[in-house]
């Protein structure tokens, strides 16, 4: 299925993973590669384009597990200082023609296509709906789509909260898109989470 072609996916990989011991958890692996190379293949396979992974902790390793998925590489110099930082380098790295970005988090792997789809689906700027958000049985998830009206507020972020602070500011431009996806809530701290059932999530 084709997606908006105004529409771009920013993967968030350059965290210090600490809590899964050495290396990174992006490389852990699920159903037969790197779980950064899924997150990858859920953006193309929802559309996205260009798909933006940005790097920083073992950064090679893992640009090296997503290179066979023809993505944009954006290394983030100084992962240490926070999520926020990686987004910007990630809507810094967008083509100017973007109306929007999904923002995907590397620890996420089990967010079907479909979910994305969903959010691309009810994008709708002209009426108000500049971001799009999953929500799980009344929780919310991620990934979320930003339209590019709120790029500027997420280069302006710092620290690790991430975009997730701007919403409180904007509740007349979200969107909530309920799904029947507990991938949305799904995220990955430490080898045993593989295996946690979806109900513990």
């Amino acid at each position: 299925m084709a997606g908006d072609p105004g529409l771009a996916g920013v993967i968030l990989a350059a965290g210090l993973s600490t809590r899964a011991g050495e290396g990174t958890k992006l490389l852990f692996p699920v159903e037969g590669e790197a779980m950064v190379a899924r997150v990858a293949a859920t953006a193309a396979a929802a559309g996205l384009e260009p798909v933006v992974v940005v790097t920083g902790h073992e950064s090679a390793a893992v640009e090296a597990a997503v290179a066979h998925r023809g993505v944009v590489v954006a290394r983030n110099p100084d992962p240490a200082r926070g999520l926020a930082s990686s987004l910007v380098r990630g809507v810094e790295a967008l083509p100017e023609r973007a109306r929007g970005v999904v923002v995907l988090l590397g620890d996420m792997p089990w967010v079907a296509p479909a979910t994305v789809r969903r959010l691309v689906a009810a994008f709708r700027p002209d009426r108000g709906h500049s971001v799009c958000v999953p929500r799980h049985h009344g929780r919310r998830g991620n990934p979320v789509l930003w339209g590019a009206e709120h790029f500027p507020a997420i280069r302006r972020l710092t620290g690790d909260a991430g975009a997730g602070r701007l919403l409180e500011g904007r509740p007349h431009a979200v969107a909530w898109v309920d799904v029947d996806d507990p991938g949305v809530l799904r995220d990955v701290d430490h080898p045993d989470d593989l295996s946690r059932p979806e109900t513990e999530s």
